[in-house]
């Protein structure tokens, strides 16, 4: 009896803990992106896009993304500035574990076992910006998707960041019905080598 209480105490103590770390983390994005509509600009594209693709009329469709165009741009700008915003966060406090997980102090226990934040915003940033400036001439309708899909890597990393790998995918599932791994497959190849490349996949 006297183990099962002790395990019990200490399963409680580290979810306290884990909380702690959580509200923490959510804090200091919460912090940076509050100066930014980067939320809303996503939204709006989002719905957009779903928009188009419900249109039977291939011109109708091209008119509703081209219209997504000054979003896409407001978008890029901001998630730039904010990207290196964060960038000037210490490197501890940047850390993510990759641990599938939640365990109290894990990014400092296991430090080999993470990545920089820092710089997988940037990944980011560069990613969505080179979609958007549309370097590789791709079709409107394409466009949308791979944009769509840097932006749901995007927001996957933050929830990664905020809570953990397990509860990011989660999340990605229950709202977006895909998976972080069709999600890598689906932003550009520089965005795909670069981001598995700093979390190790």
């Amino acid at each position: 009896m006297e183990t099962f209480a002790l395990f019990i105490a200490l399963a409680l103590g580290a979810y306290i803990l884990a909380w702690k770390a959580q509200q923490q983390r959510i804090a200091l994005l919460g912090g940076h992106l509050q100066n930014y509509r980067i939320e809303k600009l996503m939204a709006d594209l989002n719905e957009g896009y779903m928009r188009a693709l419900g249109e039977e009329s291939p011109q109708r469709r091209e008119q509703i993304l081209e219209l997504m165009q000054s979003n896409e741009a407001s978008l890029s700008s901001q998630f730039s500035r904010f990207a290196a915003e964060v960038a000037k966060v210490d490197a501890e406090a940047a850390r993510v574990s990759r641990l599938p997980g939640l365990i109290p102090f894990a990014d400092r226990l296991f430090p080999g076992a993470t990545f920089d934040l820092r710089k997988a915003l940037d990944i980011h940033a560069r990613g969505i910006a080179n979609v958007v400036e549309n370097a590789d001439n791709r079709e409107p309708k394409d466009r949308a998707f791979v944009l769509s899909a840097e932006m749901l890597l995007m927001q996957h990393t933050c929830h990664w960041f905020c809570k953990s790998k397990t509860v990011a995918s989660a999340r990605l599932m229950a709202r977006h019905k895909t998976t972080h791994q069709q999600v890598i497959d689906a932003v550009s190849p520089e965005t795909r080598r670069a981001y598995l490349q700093l979390i190790g996949g």
